[in-house]
């Protein structure tokens, strides 16, 4: 497949929350393996758009397509199978705290349909590979750092082998030698071939490790694009 592939398209795009306008004429593509910044002031729409991107806003006018799914003829039991395409990276990790690190990847994977234990283990011991915590499995969350216990939150992300994975503010809870790590490993995530959408408020992100911007600002959804020396960073950050 091409890396050029969308794996979202929003073409005039209105994004409503509570009867309250939030987005308008929002035109966004992201592309297969693309990693793209998302920015913007508190309440500016950037949650918003994350939660329409996962349906949990409904598309109010416009057109949405997002790993293949119509956003704006979606039935509500479409929501679940589009959901499977889709990791979700809170910034508040959201983890069982009763279950350890296996047991709260063994939960996603039978809520998701995985019936065969060996596939599960496999898949399990995969994705916890892929974040460096091969060897934590046992752990219960309270025994990880605040790092570690985001990078449970990315296998889980990883789990269904998503086209897409949505962060949001994934470091607002990390120091930041520890948020540099994530966001590397989310760049990595991307460079395999997973489109990642990164909604953050620290901006040093954006010179350390260049990429797209996006940001939310008057209703609006603009493309900065990723030529860094471009980009005025005072001005984003007032």
């Amino acid at each position: 497949m091409s890396e050029v592939e969308p794996v979202i398209e929003l073409k005039e795009a209105v994004i409503s929350h509570d009867d309250h306008l939030v987005l308008s004429e929002v035109n966004f593509t992201l592309n297969k393996a693309e990693f793209v910044y998302l920015i913007g002031k508190v309440g500016s729409g950037k949650s918003s758009l994350i939660k329409t991107i996962n349906a949990e806003i409904p598309l109010q006018k416009g057109t949405g397509i997002v790993a293949g799914f119509l956003l704006h003829r979606l039935k509500k039991r479409q929501i679940p199978f589009l959901r499977r395409k889709l990791g979700i990276v809170f910034q508040d990790f959201q983890l069982l705290i009763d279950r350890n690190v296996y047991q709260n990847l063994a939960f996603v994977l039978k809520a998701t349909g995985w019936k065969n234990k060996k596939e599960a283990d496999r898949r399990i011991n995969a994705v916890l590979d892929m974040v460096g915590l091969s060897t934590k499995g046992y752990k219960m969350p309270h025994q990880l750092s605040g790092g570690e216990q985001q990078r449970v939150v990315i296998a889980r992300a990883l789990l269904n082998n998503p086209d897409i994975i949505l962060a949001d503010e994934p470091t607002g809870n990390l120091d930041p030698d520890t948020s540099s790590e994530i966001v590397q490993l989310l760049r990595e995530i991307s460079a395999n071939g997973c489109a990642v959408i990164m909604a953050t408020h620290n901006y040093t992100f954006l010179k350390k490790f260049p990429a797209r911007i996006v940001r939310c600002e008057n209703s609006k959804l603009i493309d900065l694009g990723s030529t860094v020396q471009e980009i005025d960073f005072e001005t984003l950050m007032m």
